[in-house]
């Protein structure tokens, strides 16, 4: 049986296949964000096509807190107002969510991404440890946020703390990004490739003109946005473009993507290392690094922002 799957991974990149934890399950192990779930692999050879079974345990990482403590969340962020960034708007998709492994049969239902049908949403991938994509997307996004609104942007998540409690599906974070007029917007995942596979890439929109997808107009301003998140990452974080990606670049073309190839706003989506490869795990799990990770994402936004 074939499957497609999330909308981020990679080709090439070899995924775990997870089957869904029961709610029952879930009742033993309350409040914990649990790794474990649905994703799987592309068009016959990573993100939408190869499957495998495995399982991760949980275990906490840190999750310092933009300015040293804490959880990382938006508590202390300075509101939008003035700044280099003032009255611009900032879409920000944390990949996945923390709670889609309790729903399979929701995220697993088709959406129409133009170029074809393609799973709602996956559980997305996760360290050897158990440390949930999810969790660090959301994180990170926490972190961006501050940031950005320091900088005077009015920053908009697709999603929050449960609110919804699953999803949303890819389609409709395009349309929240559509919707609010979005000067830009960035999609937060780390990838689960095979170890030895490290390194960040940035995912660019190809332009598609199918269905209800029609990317003509953002390429160009979507690739200005992704040189410079790619270039501000790499900078202030010190990881390496994917080596096995991109072709050292940082930077991949993708038209397989619902949150991509729906958006009619600048969008890029950043893979900003890969949990399965310990040395990228080791810095994804630091609260310090994630911050660095911010930092770098924020950095570039609002280059491309002040020079649009």
């Amino acid at each position: 049986m074939s499957y497609t799957g999330p909308d981020h991974d990679s080709p090439q990149a070899r995924r775990t296949r997870r089957r869904p934890l029961t709610v029952a399950l879930a009742a033993l192990v309350p409040g914990a964000l649990l790794g474990w779930g649905v994703y799987e692999a592309v068009d016959g050879g990573g993100a939408d096509g190869a499957d495998r079974t495995g399982s991760a345990a949980v275990s906490p990482a840190p999750d310092a807190a933009p300015d040293g403590g804490g959880d990382g969340k938006a508590s202390g962020s300075a509101r939008p107002g003035g700044g280099p960034l003032r009255g611009k708007v900032v879409v920000v998709d944390p990949g996945h969510n923390p709670g889609n492994f309790r729903h399979p049969a929701e995220i697993g239902r088709p959406v129409d991404i133009g170029t074809h049908r393609k799973e709602c949403d996956t559980t997305g991938t996760s360290t050897d440890d158990g440390y949930a994509e999810a969790r660090f997307t959301l994180d990170l996004a926490h972190r961006l946020r501050t940031l950005l609104e320091r900088q005077g942007a009015t920053v908009r998540l697709t999603h929050d703390e449960g609110r919804p409690e699953w999803g949303p599906c890819v389609d409709e974070r395009a349309r929240i990004g559509n919707t609010a007029h979005a000067d830009a917007a960035i999609s937060l995942h780390a990838d689960g490739s095979a170890p030895g596979n490290r390194g960040f890439h940035v995912i660019l929109p190809g332009s598609v003109h199918a269905g209800a997808a029609d990317t003509r107009d953002i390429v160009g301003p979507s690739h200005d946005l992704g040189v410079s998140v790619a270039d501000g990452y790499r900078r202030e974080t010190g990881e390496p473009p994917s080596n096995y990606l991109g072709g050292g670049t940082g930077l991949v073309t993708r038209t397989d993507l619902g949150g991509l190839n729906l958006s009619t706003v600048p969008k890029v989506f950043i893979e900003c290392g890969n949990m399965r490869d310990s040395k990228d795990a080791a810095l994804l799990t630091s609260g310090a690094w994630r911050q660095r990770a911010a930092r770098g994402i924020s950095g570039g936004i609002v280059g491309f922002l002040r020079g649009s």
